[in-house]
C-alpha cells in the first residue's frame, strides 16, 4: 500500500509465547485516491477477539474488516460520526454472525479505530485494547479501558495497585458484538496533532506487560517499524501470555518544516 508523505507507520502482531492461536487483527488504511484521502484521511483500527472457543480471532476479523469498509463507504463527512456508525456495524454484524453460527454464541472484540485528517485526530474505543499519545516527553493513554476493575476503581472501591493483582482484571464491561447496544468511546472534539507527534495503539497483551514510560522510551527513541518489534519482544520476555498487537504512527518533522502541514 501506498503511504503518502507526512507519516511513518509500523506495525507488528504476534501470537505471544502461550497462545496457539493469533485472535488479534489491524489494519492501516489509505485511499489511492487524493481526492478520496483528502475526505477520508488516514484509518488505523486494531480488535483483540474474545475467547479461542467463541471464534474471537472470527469476531476481530469481522470488525476491522466492517469499520474498515463501512468508513471508507460512508457518506458521513464527520469522521467521529463515520467511526461511529462504522462501529455500530460492526457490532451488528458480529451479533448475526454468532446468530448464523450458533456455536460462536458470545463471540466479541475490543476495537480501537483512529482517523487522522487534516492534522486532526478522531477516535472511537470499545474494550481494553489502547490509543497513546506521545507528545515531546510525555505518554498519555486516550482511551479507557471498559474493564471490571477500572469500574470499581471509579467507585473508589479499589486503587490502581490492587487492580493489577485482580482476579478479574482481563475481565470486559463492553465488547464489540456483545449486548444489546454498544457503548462506544467517541471523544466531544478531535486532537489536534503536532509536528513529532506519535500514536501507538495496541491490544492488552502489550500493556498489561509494558508499562506507559518504557512504551513512550522506545517509540522516542526508535523509528515505527523497530519499535513494534522491540515492543513485543519486551512483552515475549515477561511471559507473553496474550497476543500481542501494536501499531506506531510517527509524523514526519521534516515534512512540517518545510511548511506541509504534518499527518
Amino acid at each position: 500500500m501506498k503511504i503518502r508523505p507526512g507519516i511513518e507507520v509500523g506495525n507488528l502482531t504476534d501470537t505471544g509465547c502461550r497462545r496457539e492461536e493469533n485472535e488479534d487483527d489491524y489494519c492501516y488504511w489509505e485511499s489511492e485516491s487524493d481526492e478520496e484521502f483528502r475526505r477520508k484521511g488516514r484509518l488505523v483500527v486494531v480488535a483483540d477477539g474474545m475467547g479461542g472457543h467463541q471464534a474471537g480471532d472470527l469476531a476481530s476479523g469481522i470488525a476491522v474488516e466492517v469499520v474498515c469498509s463501512r468508513y471508507v463507504s460512508s457518506e458521513i463527512n464527520e469522521p467521529d460520526l463515520a467511526l461511529l456508525e462504522a462501529l455500530t456495524w460492526a457490532h451488528v454484524t458480529i451479533q448475526e454472525f454468532a446468530r448464523d453460527h450458533p456455536e460462536h454464541s458470545g463471540m466479541g472484540t475490543t476495537c480501537t479505530a483512529a482517523v487522522l485528517h487534516n492534522g486532526d485526530l478522531y477516535y472511537a474505543h470499545v474494550g481494553d485494547s489502547r490509543l497513546y499519545l506521545v507528545r515531546d516527553s510525555g505518554i498519555t493513554c486516550l482511551t479507557r479501558d471498559h474493564r471490571v476493575v477500572n469500574r470499581l476503581i471509579e467507585q473508589g472501591l479499589l486503587s490502581p495497585d490492587e487492580a493489577a493483582g485482580h482476579p478479574e482484571r482481563g475481565v470486559l464491561t463492553a465488547a464489540v458484538g456483545v449486548g444489546n447496544a454498544v457503548p462506544v468511546e467517541v471523544p466531544e472534539n478531535p486532537i489536534a496533532l503536532l509536528p513529532g507527534d506519535i500514536l501507538l495503539l495496541c491490544t492488552d497483551g502489550l500493556h498489561d506487560l509494558v508499562g506507559n514510560e518504557e512504551m513512550r522510551d522506545v517509540t522516542l527513541q526508535n523509528p515505527p517499524a523497530a519499535a513494534c518489534r522491540l515492543l513485543i519482544e519486551k512483552a515475549k520476555l515477561r511471559g507473553g501470555y496474550d497476543n500481542i498487537t501494536v501499531l506506531i504512527l510517527k509524523s514526519a518533522l521534516k515534512v512540517a518544516q518545510k511548511g506541509r502541514r504534518p499527518w
